[in-house]
């Protein structure tokens, strides 16, 4: 039987009075799967992504967790060039205090922690000297140190370039397949979502959402209404499964020539 890590239903959100942004949102989220929340700017990924986390409460429905949840946000700044292993142990400050000094046993954790992302050489360097992706992959590492079950990303690869938000989105998946990690994640590139997402969740508008199988939800008609623009979509195999790509076609105007 599936287990579910995360459910909410009839979620409705407010800012204001009367000025919804979410209302009667439902989706579920299963155990070592990944679930993509994929949309437009401004269409209340982030919104939703707080509601989960309990960053923001909202004024309608519920919400169910099976597991720890870690969250990383999509903008992460620090005013001080922590080492790498610092910034990670920094990820159990929930757990044993914001000032405690950092025991020989949380190093420890937080070394094990860039050991998984075969960062571990990267423990002396400065935070601020690491490339946009190796940051992001201590991130990641600093949101699992306590062993959550349940990693929760917003816009995961910002600002990265190709190469790395194709090292992102593999980890993604490696965490998933391999060490049966529930993933949730916003994102507004379609790409993306097909390349990893079990389910997808379509967000357009206050009430207008859909929500299922990543490969069923997302056809051209529907991508199309969703992104603005018109797109060709384009199969090719990986190892192990075949992928889709939507890709968008130019708005020509036709030309009279004189």
């Amino acid at each position: 039987m599936t287990r579910k890590s995360v459910t909410f239903e009839g979620l409705g959100f407010a800012y204001g009075s009367g000025n919804w942004i979410l209302r009667g949102y439902r989706g579920q989220v299963d155990q070592g799967r990944i679930f993509a929340l994929l949309g437009p700017n401004g269409c209340g990924k982030t919104t939703l992504l707080k509601i989960l986390i309990g960053a923001l409460l909202p004024q309608e429905g519920l919400i169910q967790h099976q597991g720890r949840f870690a969250f990383v946000p999509q903008h992460f700044q620090v005013n001080f060039n922590y080492s790498v292993l610092n910034m990670v142990a920094m990820g159990l400050a929930g757990k044993h205090g914001l000032f405690a000094t950092p025991s020989a046993r949380h190093e420890q954790a937080a070394f094990d922690a860039l050991k998984r992302f075969k960062l571990d050489h990267l423990a002396t360097r400065g935070f601020d000297e690491l490339s946009g992706g190796q940051r992001q992959l201590v991130i990641l590492a600093r949101a699992l140190v306590l062993e959550a079950e349940i990693l929760i990303l917003d816009e995961p690869t910002s600002f990265l370039d190709l190469k790395n938000q194709g090292v992102i989105l593999d980890w993604i998946t490696r965490l998933s397949r391999e060490e049966n990690l529930t993933v949730l994640f916003t994102t507004h590139n379609p790409h993306h979502a097909y390349a990893v997402a079990d389910t997808t969740m379509l967000m357009q508008g206050v009430h207008e959402f859909l929500c299922g199988p990543t490969g069923e939800v997302m056809t051209e008609t529907r991508l199309e209404a969703l992104c603005g623009v018109d797109l060709k979509h384009l199969e090719f195999a990986r190892p192990g499964r075949r992928l889709g790509i939507p890709l968008p076609v130019p708005r020509t105007a036709a030309k009279t020539v004189s």
